[in-house]
C-alpha cells in the first residue's frame, strides 16, 4: 500500500517537528512544542484546497491557460476547469524524489520535462530546514532548455493557531490589492483599504478574502505576515524573502469551519505569464541568470518562544 501523499520525511529541531511528502514536497505539517502551526492534512489523505504544495514554475492562474513566449502561442492544460484557468503549475501532484534527508532537514528534486503548453525542461528543488529560528523553505528552479522560460514560483501554506481564525488577529504587511474579476484574474490594484487593510493587526472575524496582495513592506530583507491569538499570545509567523513581492491571502469558506488561512509566498501575481508583472525569464541552460532561488519561513511566536530558553 501507498499512502496519498506517498512517503513521509520527517525531521525536527529545537521544539519543532515537520512532515513533507513524496507528493508535491508538500509541507503536511510542522508543529512546535506540540502546538500545530499550519493547517495541514493528514497521513491518509491527500492535500486539500493546495494545502501545504509547492506552486512551480508559477504560482495562481493563468487566463484560459493561454500566454505568448519568445513568438510562440502556447495553451496549458485547464486544471482550474471551474474558472477556464491553468492553475498551480505543474509540480503539485507529481512524485518527487528525495535526495537527502538528516534530523532537522530534508531535500527533494523534480524534473518538469518539456510538455505542451510549457515546452522548456526544468529542474525544481526544495529545501526544507529547522532549528530553534523555525523553518526555512528554500526553492529553486533551473532552465535546462536551451532558450529562455518563463517563470515564477509560489507555496500554499496555510497558517493555524487554536482550532479557528475569526478571534485572531491578522497583520499583513501589503499596501496594495490586486482587484480580481468573478474568474479570480486580476484587473488592475488598489491601495488596501477597509475589510482588505491589515498592515495594523486586526480582527479576523467574518472576513472572507481570496485576494493578491503587493507591495509588501520588506525589514532587514524580510516581509512578514502574523497571526495570534490575543488571548493567549500564541501565533505563528510566516516571512518572505525580496524576491517574493506577493502574498495570496486565503479564507476558507465557513460553513466547513475556518481553522487556518492560506498565505501564499509568490514571486509574481496571478496570471503573471500574461501581464508579464515580475515574471522572471531564466537564461538559457549553463548561462548567467538560469536559475531562480527563493526563500520563506515560518516560526512560532511569544509563548512558545519561551519553552526553548
Amino acid at each position: 500500500m501507498v499512502l496519498p501523499s506517498g512517503e513521509q520525511y520527517e525531521i525536527s529541531a529545537a521544539g519543532y517537528v515537520a512532515v513533507v511528502t513524496e507528493s508535491g514536497a508538500a509541507l503536511r505539517t510542522l508543529a512546535h512544542h506540540g502546538r500545530a502551526l499550519v493547517d495541514g492534512f493528514g497521513e491518509d489523505e491527500m492535500s486539500g484546497g493546495g494545502r501545504g504544495q509547492l506552486l512551480m514554475p508559477w504560482p495562481n492562474r493563468i487566463r484560459d491557460g493561454r500566454y505568448s513566449f519568445g513568438g510562440r502561442d502556447l495553451q496549458l492544460a485547464l486544471s482550474d476547469p471551474g474558472h477556464g484557468n491553468a492553475s498551480h503549475g505543474l509540480a503539485r501532484w507529481a512524485a518527487w524524489t528525495v535526495e537527502e534527508h538528516t534530523g532537522t532537514s530534508v531535500s527533494l528534486t523534480y524534473r518538469v520535462m518539456a510538455q505542451s503548453g510549457y515546452p522548456w525542461t526544468l529542474d525544481l528543488h526544495v529545501l526544507y530546514d529547522l532549528s530553534a529560528d523555525g523553518l526555512v523553505v528554500t526553492q529553486t528552479t533551473t532552465n535546462l532548455a536551451p532558450e529562455p522560460a518563463p517563470c515564477a514560483s509560489g507555496a500554499h501554506p496555510y497558517l493555524a493557531v487554536g482550532d479557528a481564525i475569526e478571534d485572531l488577529e491578522l497583520r499583513l504587511p501589503a499596501r496594495t490589492r490586486l482587484v480580481a474579476d468573478d474568474r479570480q484574474l486580476p484587473t488592475g490594484t488598489e491601495p488596501v483599504s477597509g475589510p482588505h487593510d491589515f498592515t495594523t493587526a486586526r480582527r479576523i472575524g467574518d472576513t472572507v478574502l481570496d485576494d493578491g496582495f503587493g507591495a509588501l513592506e520588506h525589514e532587514d530583507g524580510r516581509a512578514t505576515t502574523t497571526l495570534v491569538d490575543p488571548a493567549t499570545g500564541r501565533g505563528v509567523a510566516l516571512w518572505v524573502d525580496e524576491r517574493h513581492r506577493w502574498l495570496q491571502i486565503f479564507t476558507p469558506p465557513s460553513d466547513g469551519g475556518r481553522p487556518g488561512i492560506a498565505v501564499e509566498p509568490m514571486t509574481a501575481p496571478a496570471d503573471a505569464f500574461n501581464s508579464g508583472t515580475d515574471l522572471v525569464t531564466l537564461a538559457p541552460a549553463g548561462s548567467a541568470g538560469d536559475e531562480l532561488s527563493v526563500s520563506w519561513g515560518i516560526h512560532a511566536l511569544q509563548q512558545d518562544a519561551a519553552k526553548d530558553r
